[in-house]
Formats: C-alpha cells, structure tokens, sequence
C-alpha cells in the first residue's frame, strides 16, 4: 500500500485558478518566485532536454506589451473587442511569467512531446504559485499565438512559442467553484 501524502492531494483536488483580473498587487518579488520556478522546473522531460524556458513579466514589460496590442490586432483584423481585451491581459496585470516553448533537435524526443513539457510546465506553476498562497491564472490569447508579436516583444526565436502566462499576484476576490467534468462521461476502463 502507497504512502499518500494526504496534504497534497486534498491541495490539488481542492486548487482552483483566479481569475488573473482580480489578482492585485502584492506580488511575488524574486526570492518568493525563486521556489515558485524551481518547481515548475521540474517538470515531466523526456530526453532532459529542458525544451522550455521563463520570462518573468513585471509592470513595465507587461505595459509595454499592453501598447503593442492595438496595433498588432489591428494589423491582423482581430475584432476591436478582443484586441481591447488582449491589451487589458497585460495592462492589467503586476506580473506574469511566460513559459517559453523551446523545442531542442532530437533523433529520440519529437517536438510534441517537448511541448507537451511546457505545457506541463505551466500547470506546475500555476499549482506551485497556488500552494505558495499566491493567486494565479493561466492564460494565452491570440498575442501568444502570434509569431510577429511574440518575436518583437518578447525577444523569442522563429523556432520558439508561448506556451502560456500565467499571471500570479493576491487574490483580492475568493472565485467561485466551477463545474467539473463528469469522470463517468470521460473514463473508459479496460480490462483486457
């Protein structure tokens, strides 16, 4: 019989994202992110070819990023609406953390599987920054999906995308839960 650690299994049947919109400032400064990262550093990685990697986001990066919106969206076509609502992502936000997929040439790993890394790295920073009392969400947005934008503001590669920001402040509103899915609906058991 396994021995359960009881704390961390009620923390992630229990964990619930914020809304990144209600998250305020304080926010985590470098010390209090440091822990944060280290976790989501470890992180499922076939191969241990690290094919990810972080951009912390403070005010000023986040508000740059905020004016890049409306010019970018406009050049793109992007509905007034969710150009506006892409700018407010960053100008609203005190800090964010954006995973940086960055898939490394390998015989052996193929590049899903790398990204399917980033993406586990974002969810162990979010769970950490959650269990570090922090409120946290995690986002993307067609900015994120969007080569020019993430090139020119963010400094990534042609090779390189956003695998998410996940924006971590103080919760300033308890949200509340949400539907979660029907296990009986999304499970199959097989037996042979």
């Amino acid at each position: 019989m396994p021995d359960p650690n009881k704390a961390a299994l009620d923390f992630l049947l229990t964990r619930r994202s914020r809304p990144a919109k209600t998250l305020k400032t304080p926010v985590p400064d470098r010390e209090a992110l440091g822990p944060i990262l280290t976790a989501a550093a470890r992180t499922p990685d076939h191969g241990k070819l690290e094919p990810w990697r972080f951009i912390v986001l403070e005010k000023a990066a986040l508000t740059r990023l905020a004016e890049m919106v409306p010019a970018r969206g406009e050049a793109l076509g992007i509905e007034p609406e969710k150009i506006e609502k892409s700018r407010r992502q960053f100008a609203d936000a005190d800090l964010a953390v954006a995973v940086v997929a960055s898939p490394v040439d390998s015989e052996k790993v193929p590049q899903v599987e790398q990204l399917y890394s980033a993406g586990a790295v974002c969810l162990s920073l979010l769970n950490a920054a959650l269990a570090a009392g922090w409120g946290a969400n995690w986002l993307s947005g067609w900015p994120s999906h969007d080569a020019q934008f993430v090139q020119s503001g963010l400094g990534l590669a042609a090779h390189e995308s956003i695998a998410g920001f996940v924006h971590i402040g103080t919760e300033s509103v308890a949200p509340p839960e949400r539907p979660r899915p029907d296990l009986e609906a999304k499970t199959i058991w097989m037996d042979a």
